[in-house]
């Protein structure tokens, strides 16, 4: 049976896609059942999707300053 790999070029769908793959690999780390030969390529796959959430996160954050700085944002006001 061929073996999937867990590194690759592509970007996940979404930030949420990336999050939950990251919850598998790390569910699948800690349950040690997971075999020696797979544990490197699934820390890379890891790292690729960490980076990935943090530039989407970077980039949200970004766009939330501009609308910020011009004051397309009002401030939250409790009544």
């Amino acid at each position: 049976m061929a073996r999937k790999t867990a590194t690759s070029d592509t970007q996940p769908a979404s930030y949420g896609d990336a999050v939950q793959q990251l919850e598998q690999i790390v569910s699948g780390l800690e349950s040690g059942q997971m075999p020696l030969e797979d544990l490197l390529t699934q820390y890379q796959r890891g790292t690729e999707l960490l980076t990935y959430c943090r530039d989407r996160l970077r980039a949200i954050e970004d766009q939330v300053k501009v609308l910020d700085e011009s004051g397309a944002l009002k401030p939250w006001t409790l009544e």
